[in-house]
């Protein structure tokens, strides 16, 4: 298949699914946010904002019971469960038991930003794959334990959006990083089709590639971007958007946009290089709002 340019005008043409005037927070998505370990705590707080402007309704985090407090102060709208931790700080793999339980009450979820210890992380991972669950974003360290176990990422089959850089990609498909960079797409494409999982190849063009082998490619982004917490933003976009109802593919063709986008606002209203991951936070609504309205 050919590659697909991500435009406005594809966009106008993929609308998000629509909101009513009259709604409530049930009807605009549940988002859980699953992160947050000791060392990169903001992480949990940058993904679950960027969900909340991609207009879910609610939002919930599961952390470390040690900053789980925090967690909630820094975000006064979620809703935080404390959970159990390793001892270095990070999410458990038995907090899957308690996980499971509110996942399945959830729309979207995001599973990665702020892991650092992926053998914690694996086994979290594994466990929550092999029950029922809403789509879900999985970023970050989180990651590895589909390189271990593929077999546990196609039991989730249709709900996962992996969101690696080309170093990542390179580990998840046991290929040099120099393979992955010359053939993005054709990676992108390969990894999606063993994981059944849609898979957007983050880089300065992001590829963003479905199961079924359509791969859209997306050139709109910012040199600033490549920055500190800048992909815990784009993770929570998508689950936000899935959240609100769109497909795994279409949330991950939107999301890239969408970050892309601000990368460029903040770009010309600041500098090309040296705008925070969380002043993109308040750029996604509104560009979300220019592309459903056809002005962007």
């Amino acid at each position: 298949m050919s590659e697909v340019e991500v435009t406005p005008g594809l966009l106008a043409g993929w609308p998000l699914p629509p909101i009513a005037f009259e709604t409530d927070k049930e009807a605009r998505g549940r988002v859980m946010v699953l992160g947050g370990g000791g060392q990169v705590v903001g992480a949990a707080v940058l993904a679950g904002l960027a969900a909340l402007r991609a207009g879910a309704g609610k939002l919930q985090l599961g952390a470390p019971a040690s900053v789980a407090p925090g967690l909630g102060l820094a975000i006064p709208e979620a809703r935080v469960f404390a959970l159990p931790e390793t001892p270095g700080g990070e999410l458990a793999p038995e907090a899957a038991e308690t996980i499971a339980t509110w996942l399945g009450r959830c729309d979207a979820a995001v599973i990665g930003p702020g892991m650092v210890d992926e053998k914690a992380a694996a086994g979290l991972v594994l466990r929550l794959l092999d029950r029922e669950g809403p789509p879900m974003v999985v970023d970050c360290v989180a990651m590895t334990a589909l390189a271990r176990d593929p077999a546990a990422a196609r039991l989730a089959a249709g709900r996962l959006v992996l969101t690696p850089h080309a170093g990542e990609m390179a580990a998840l498909l046991d290929r040099p990083k120099a393979e992955v960079e010359a053939d993005p797409a054709a990676a992108a494409r390969r990894l999606a089709a063993a994981l059944q999982a849609v898979v957007a190849l983050k880089g300065a063009v992001t590829f963003i590639a479905s199961p079924d082998g359509q791969v859209w490619r997306h050139e709109g982004g910012s040199p600033g971007l490549a920055t500190s917490g800048s992909g815990d933003v784009l993770s929570g976009v998508i689950a936000g958007l899935m959240g609100r109802g769109a497909a795994p593919a279409q949330a991950a063709a939107w999301g890239c946009f969408v970050h892309g986008a601000c990368g460029r606002r903040l770009a010309q209203r600041i500098a090309p290089l040296g705008f925070l991951a969380r002043e993109l936070l308040d750029e996604i609504a509104p560009v979300i709002g220019d592309l459903e309205a056809g002005r962007a």
